[in-house]
C-alpha cells in the first residue's frame, strides 16, 4: 500500500509540551492547561511538523513484541510519544500516534502493508493523527467522551461510544472510563492474548507492575472506585501480553495476574489509613 506525500499540515501548530496538533494559530493548548498535563514554566511554545522535519528528526522503528512494531522518533518529541503497529491477520493497525511523520517514515510504514486503521488510547497521543490518516487514507477511532479534546476536526476521525468496540475478529477496543473518560486499551486475542494501554494501565519500569493515575504529570492519583471498576471490566479478558506507552515497557508473561496484583497494591494504599513506615 502506498503511502501519499506527507505535507497536508505541515505548517499547523503543534503545541511543543504535549504533541497536540491544532487546526489553526492559538494562544494556549487547551490539553496542557488541563490538571493531567501543565504548561512549562516558561510558557506556551509552538512548533510545525516543518519545523521538526527541517530539525533532523528521524524515524525509529524497533520491534516491541511478536507482530508488534514500535514507531517513533530517535530525538524525543513532547511527551516522547510512540506509536505500536500491530501486524494482524485482517491488516495493520496502528495504536498511538507520534508527534511526527514525514515522507521517508510513511514510505517505510508503507512497505510493511500500510495502515488499515489507526485507534488511541487517550487524548495526550492524539498529536498528528489527522497527518496519519491522511498519508495512509485510514480511519480514526476515539471514544465520544473525549471528542472535545480534538485539536484538527477531519473526517477520518471516527467516534465510538459505550464499553466496547470490535475493530475486527481479533481486536476490541475498552473503555475502562480511568485516566481520560474516553480512554481505551486495545484487546488483541491471538495468541495467548494482549493488551494495550498507552499509560491509562502504565507499565511501570521494571515490567512487573502497572499502575495507574489521573495526572502522571501532576501526581494525583486516579479513584479507587475507577481503579476497581476498570479492573473488573479488563478482567472478562485473557492476556499474556501489556503495552504500555513507552519503548520496551512490556509486560511479556501473566498479564491478567500483573493486573490483579498491582490494583491490589493500588487499592490497598489508597485505602489504608495509616501506612507502613520505611
Amino acid at each position: 500500500m502506498p503511502a501519499r506525500r506527507t505535507s497536508s499540515g505541515a505548517a499547523l501548530p503543534i503545541c511543543t509540551a504535549c504533541g497536540t496538533q491544532y487546526a489553526g494559530p492559538r494562544p494556549d493548548c487547551p490539553v496542557c492547561r488541563d490538571d493531567r498535563q501543565y504548561v512549562p514554566v516558561a510558557g506556551q511554545r509552538w512548533t510545525t511538523l516543518a519545523e521538526l522535519r527541517a530539525a533532523g528528526h528521524t524515524a525509529k522503528f524497533a520491534e516491541q513484541g511478536p507482530e508488534v512494531l514500535g514507531i517513533g522518533t530517535t530525538e524525543s518529541i513532547a511527551i516522547g510519544q510512540r506509536a505500536l503497529l500491530l501486524r494482524t491477520t485482517e491488516g495493520n493497525i496502528l495504536w498511538d500516534c507520534p508527534p511526527y511523520l514525514d515522507d521517508s517514515m510513511a514510505e517505510a510504514v508503507a512497505d510493511l502493508g500500510g495502515i488499515t486503521a489507526i485507534a488511541i488510547s487517550h487524548p495526550h497521543f492524539y498529536s498528528v493523527m489527522v497527518e496519519w490518516a491522511h498519508a495512509f487514507d485510514a480511519p480514526v477511532h476515539l471514544h465520544e467522551a473525549d471528542r472535545s479534546w480534538v485539536g484538527r476536526p477531519d473526517p477520518a476521525l471516527r467516534f465510538w461510544s459505550g464499553e466496547t468496540r470490535r475493530l475486527t475478529d481479533e481486536l476490541t477496543l475498552i473503555n475502562p472510563r480511568i485516566h481520560f473518560p474516553g480512554s481505551a486499551v486495545l484487546h488483541w486475542s491471538a495468541g495467548g492474548g494482549a493488551l494495550f494501554s498507552g499509560d491509562v494501565l502504565n507499565v511501570c519500569p521494571d515490567c512487573r507492575w502497572i499502575t495507574v493515575m489521573h495526572s502522571y504529570a501532576n501526581h494525583i492519583p486516579e479513584h479507587p472506585d475507577a481503579v476497581r471498576r476498570a479492573a473488573e471490566l479488563l478482567g472478562r479478558y485473557r492476556f499474556e501480553r501489556i503495552y504500555g506507552a513507552w519503548w520496551d515497557r512490556v509486560v511479556t508473561a501473566d498479564g491478567n495476574a500483573v493486573l490483579r496484583r498491582s490494583v491490589d497494591r493500588y487499592l490497598a494504599w489508597e485505602g489504608a489509613t495509616t501506612h507502613p513506615t520505611d
